[in-house]
């Protein structure tokens, strides 16, 4: 396992919108970074930030895929469950596939207990209600009440995996919020980190003169006459900052 990423990139990323961070690492040449598709469930989640660990499913097989095998200490789901590590995001790689949840209201409640920073699916889950008490963030396709066994047989942990078309591999920092789930190449965390808190901040700014009356032009992307009230607004202490 990669050593964790330092607190202090943790902290910031979770002051940095998906949005801006899509737009942090298309600067940097990375279109394909976003899960189209994927929200939130329940209105009670928090920004998850954390190290992917990641599950790959491929299509069921009725004679394989059969209730007993979710008993079997190896099987990869329940492996998942119980080896995903406290502070990461367990990323699945279901194909899209709507036909068969990828796990339901006991297995997110065990991954919650465990300190694990969240859960993504570019599937279903079932027992939606529930999970969406929870503290731990959760993002979804749609809620879907058939077993995982209906169409899913899990293969692979902790190996790149494509979630929702996008790539994951293990270690990348995975970030979600309202807007939806982003992944950052691990190696771009750091300064993905600083350059998109720096950026939200200035964003921030804009956002009270454009609320002021100002036009567009000039105001965003600032000019240089926006840019120099912009260090006057810092060394004031930043007024009027929500």
């Amino acid at each position: 396992m990669a050593k964790p990423i330092a607190e202090k990139t943790r902290e910031l990323l979770r002051e940095v919108s998906a949005a801006t961070i899509t737009t942090q690492l298309f600067k940097r040449g990375l279109r394909n970074v976003f899960m189209g598709g994927l929200k939130p469930l329940g209105a009670k989640a928090r920004p998850m930030v954390g190290e992917a660990f990641t599950l790959r499913y491929i299509p069921s097989r009725e004679d394989i895929d059969v209730l007993e095998i979710l008993g079997r200490a190896d099987h990869p789901q329940r492996r998942a469950i119980e080896e995903t590590p406290p502070g990461h995001v367990l990323v699945m790689d279901a194909r899209s596939e709507l036909r068969g949840a990828t796990g339901g209201g006991i297995l997110m409640t065990r991954l919650s207990m465990r300190g694990v920073a969240g859960v993504v699916t570019d599937s279903g889950l079932r027992d939606v209600a529930e999970i969406a008490e929870l503290p731990m963030p959760v993002y979804i396709r749609e809620a879907v009440a058939p077993l995982n066994l209906v169409a899913h047989h899990a293969v692979d942990l902790n190996v790149p995996i494509g979630c929702s078309g996008v790539p994951v591999y293990p270690g990348d920092i995975i970030v979600g919020d309202g807007d939806g789930v982003v992944c950052i190449p691990r190696h771009l965390a750091e300064e993905v980190a600083a350059e998109g808190w720096e950026m939200e901040r200035k964003e921030r700014f804009v956002t009270l003169k454009i609320k002021s009356g100002a036009p567009l032009f000039g105001t965003y992307p600032p000019d240089e006459k926006t840019a120099a009230e912009y260090l006057a607004w810092l060394d004031a202490g930043e007024p009027g900052k929500a």
